[in-house]
């Protein structure tokens, strides 16, 4: 476990609800601290710019804290996510994605597509996204403060 994550902020739309529950569980287990921002319910829509915001509200006085979002396609929630200076969100399918991701562009928030993910792989992609560092060398430093 990261030490220096101070929280993992998880939050989905209704599609990805199932997949968020499954992880809320699997990382709580492994000792984060992991707060639910919703939605629980895959039967009642709701829309993925509403999750995003939320999200981007919660994360926005903690440096120290992550963030996993969750829809159908990984695709909508990352972009909504995005449009928030302090958030730098990428759909991750992959381990090594999610750990090059956080070493190159230091990302804070993993998005995910419930729709084409299995909930294990999800799992090991959100604890490399925990655990990797980011390479806080000059030139990325520069690259990341002219975007956030």
């Amino acid at each position: 476990m990261n030490k220096t994550v101070s929280k993992v902020y998880i939050a989905g739309d209704h599609r990805g609800a199932g997949l968020k529950l499954y992880l809320i569980e699997m990382l709580s287990a492994s000792g984060y601290n992991v707060v639910n921002l919703g939605t629980d319910d895959p039967n009642t829509p709701v829309d993925f710019p509403d999750i995003a915001a939320t999200l981007a509200d919660a994360m926005a006085g903690d440096k120290n804290a992550r963030g996993i979002i969750i829809c159908g396609t990984g695709a909508g929630i990352m972009i909504a996510a995005n449009r928030y200076r302090h958030i730098r969100a990428s759909r991750c399918d992959r381990p090594t994605q999610a750990r090059n991701d956080r070493f190159h562009d230091d990302i804070n928030v993993l998005a995910l597509a419930a729709d084409d993910i299995d909930i294990e792989m999800a799992f090991l992609c959100a604890q490399t996204f925990l655990e990797s560092p980011f390479d806080a060398i000059e030139r990325r430093i520069r690259r990341i403060e002219k975007i956030s």
